[in-house]
C-alpha cells in the first residue's frame, strides 16, 4: 500500500510542477556537461550536443558529430575558455526548455560584467542537448 501511495505521489509531482522536474533533469546534465568540458572529453560532449549546433553570425553551423570533433577548440576555446568560465558559471533559466551560461572574452576571464558569449541549452526529445553558441554583441 505504501509503494501505491508513493508511486502516485510521485505522479502527482510530475504532473503539478514539471518544471521543477525538468530543473532537476538540466542540473544533472548541466554537471556531466560541465565536467566533460573541463576534462576535454570531447566524445562525451558530442553526445550531449544537438545538431545541427547554431553558432554565431558569420560562422556555420556545426552539421554532425564529426564536424563537431573537429570544430571542438573553436567552440570551446575560441572566444571563451569555456572549461575555466564553466568551473564558477551559474545557468540562467531563460524558460521551461532553455538555460544558458555567459562567459566573458578568454582575454579578461574575470570580467563577470562583460560576458557575452552565450552557450545555449536546450531540452529535446531525448533530454537537455547543448544547442548553440553565440556572442550577443554580434
Amino acid at each position: 500500500m505504501i509503494r501505491g501511495r508513493t508511486w502516485l505521489v510521485g505522479i502527482l509531482v510530475l504532473l503539478f510542477f514539471p518544471n521543477a522536474f525538468a530543473q532537476s533533469e538540466f542540473s544533472t546534465f548541466w554537471k556531466k556537461f560541465r565536467s566533460a568540458v573541463v576534462a576535454g572529453d570531447k566524445a562525451t560532449v558530442a553526445e550531449m550536443t544537438k545538431f545541427p549546433l547554431s553558432m554565431p553570425a558569420f560562422q556555420k553551423a556545426v552539421k554532425n558529430r564529426a564536424d563537431f570533433l573537429r570544430r571542438y577548440n573553436e567552440i570551446f576555446r575560441g572566444e571563451a575558455n569555456a572549461a575555466q568560465c564553466f568551473a564558477t558559471a551559474e545557468p540562467r533559466k531563460e524558460s521551461d526548455r532553455r538555460c544558458e551560461i555567459y562567459c566573458p572574452f578568454k582575454e579578461t576571464p574575470d570580467d563577470r560584467e562583460n560576458a557575452p558569449i552565450r552557450f545555449e541549452f536546450e531540452l529535446t526529445k531525448s533530454g537537455w542537448k547543448f544547442a548553440g553558441l553565440d556572442n550577443i554583441n554580434e
